[in-house]
């Protein structure tokens, strides 16, 4: 295993320790950490969960992720056995008291055979109900004592909507200081999402066109292709607003619409895009249908296959009323973004994979050239691809070879995997290391998270209130309802996420 002799010693807890989380995501980003940037030479996983186990066992199920989702491909035997002795297993139920002094003890001899002091985290990787047990009894336990070895990781959903969150929050601060709380959303993890503040705010280029005097309107999407998999009856009471609005989309506004900040400081950061969340018009009740769309997918093709209809899902209700796409329409009361309206649109069984931002800049004020002079006439616009490429791209005019002038859409594209030799870690690896660093920067502050939820309540107080009457709404392998395009100004349109293939060339589709 390779050691980084920068990070102190670390046991990282991880309560459901043997579900598909850990197995996924949580092992294998640790691993491919130890093979790549490297973990503190005294480091141990403890795994805690409910089931029967033991360290054997349990290494010989996480190999098999790590097999599975590292990004290095299958794992070299020698490399995993050394990181294996790493892991531990903990049975226990996460609300017994003697789950976490067994814990405790556990790991006061460990920090007793390294004959040093260790940071512990606590990731909760377990359904969203254990949330507000888990921190009351580390609390309880004096394992969230010290503020600066103790740090708690929590998974989306916080909370289901401002009240519970308020709620989850009020747990979480009972027993932790805030600095000590790591509210993950691993979309912030993504190379192209943390290369927004780079792009803006490093480069002098972009910064002074990046506001109302020069960009039309913009748009943030995040399409899905797959149905609700396994995860039907967490989904089925959850939603598209709650599952993917309140959190990943949100955080992608915030992102792009913040001003600049003074220091690369966390909380810095974060108070930059709370700054957002309070600036944007609020919804009003009565004002829903104009500011947001909500649609369910029925049957349909996609990718050459025949889809079900969201009620025909495993672990879905037949009569289900949830939404499985939502659009909203937003406005920033400020001096930077006043007028310029955001557009965010998320949806499952969408015909393609895409996550993206797309800036849309206003058109030149003065045409002089000729109508016949443009072979497909289009404002300059800006992508930020983050799924499933990750990449920039700059369309804008130039002059078609030949003797006439002719003007024609032609794009400047960067392209990670062509551009830089090292590859994108996972994102988990990011939060991860940023975790053991102590770094917050990429972490949702309770504030933000509530701002959030505040933002969308009228919006789910009248979707709740009034059932929908056209659901399913749009097929599989389409791009949603129809009435999504009436949120839209005139003029404005929903852009086709741009294709980055392989070779690193860019392919443009008609939006």
């Amino acid at each position: 295993m390779k050691s980084d002799g920068e990070l102190e010693p670390t046991v990282f807890v991880i309560f459901g320790g043997a579900g598909d989380l850990t197995w996924r995501k949580l092992v294998p980003a640790l691993f491919d950490l130890s093979q790549d940037r490297g973990l503190p030479s005294r480091f141990a996983v403890i795994a805690v969960d409910r089931a029967k186990s033991s360290d054997i066992v349990l290494r010989r199920r996480l190999h098999e992720g790590v097999n599975h989702f590292s990004r290095f491909g299958k794992s070299n035997a020698a490399a995993w056995n050394q990181f294996a002795l790493h892991i531990h297993y903990q049975q226990g139920k996460f609300e017994t008291l003697h789950t976490y002094t067994a814990l405790g003890a556990q790991c006061a001899k460990l920090e007793k055979a390294w004959a040093a002091k260790a940071h512990r985290i606590f990731y909760m990787a377990t359904p969203p109900s254990m949330f507000g047990e888990i921190p009351k009894y580390l609390g309880k336990a004096g394992l969230a004592r010290d503020r600066d070895w103790a740090r708690i990781v929590i998974e989306k959903p916080i909370g289901c909507d401002l009240e519970s969150a308020r709620a989850l929050n009020s747990i979480l601060a009972a027993s932790f200081d805030e600095s000590q709380i790591y509210r993950i959303d691993h979309y912030l993890g993504k190379e192209t999402v943390q290369n927004l503040l780079a792009f803006r705010f490093a480069n002098p280029l972009f910064e002074p066109l990046w506001n109302r005097r020069y960009i039309d309107y913009v748009t943030i999407t995040v399409a899905e292709t797959v149905g609700v998999e396994h995860r039907g009856g967490y989904y089925d009471h959850a939603g598209a607003l709650r599952d993917m609005v309140q959190n990943h989309l949100t955080q992608l506004f915030c992102l792009v619409a913040m001003e600049p900040m003074v220091s690369f400081d966390a909380d810095e950061i974060r108070n930059k895009k709370v700054d957002v969340l309070h600036a944007v018009r609020p919804i009003q009740r009565d004002t829903v249908p104009k500011s947001a769309v909500r649609g369910q997918y029925g049957s349909g093709d996609l990718n050459r296959k025949t889809m079900p209809g969201y009620c025909e899902e495993d672990g879905v209700a037949r009569d289900s009323q949830t939404e499985t796409f939502a659009a909203l329409k937003l406005f920033i009361d400020n001096w930077r973004w006043q007028g310029v309206p955001f557009y965010l649109r998320t949806g499952k069984r969408l015909p393609q994979q895409a996550s993206e931002v797309a800036i849309q800049f206003l058109a030149v004020p003065h045409q002089p050239f000729p109508p016949d002079a443009s072979l497909g006439w289009q404002p300059s616009r800006l992508i930020l691809s983050i799924q499933p490429e990750e990449g920039i791209v700059l369309g804008f005019q130039a002059k078609y070879p030949g003797p006439r002038m002719q003007l024609r859409p032609v794009d400047m594209r960067f392209y990670y995997r062509e551009s830089f030799d090292a590859p994108s870690p996972d994102a988990y690896e990011t939060l991860l290391w940023d975790v053991m660093k102590s770094d917050a920067t990429l972490f949702m502050r309770a504030d933000q998270v509530e701002a959030a939820w505040q933002l969308l309540m009228p919006v789910l107080e009248a979707w709740q209130a009034t059932a929908p009457s056209d659901f399913p709404n749009y097929a599989a392998g389409t791009w949603g309802p129809e009435d999504v395009q009436g949120l839209l100004a005139p003029g404005h349109r929903w852009p086709l996420p741009t294709e980055l293939t392989t070779a690193g060339m860019v392919t443009r589709k008609k939006s």
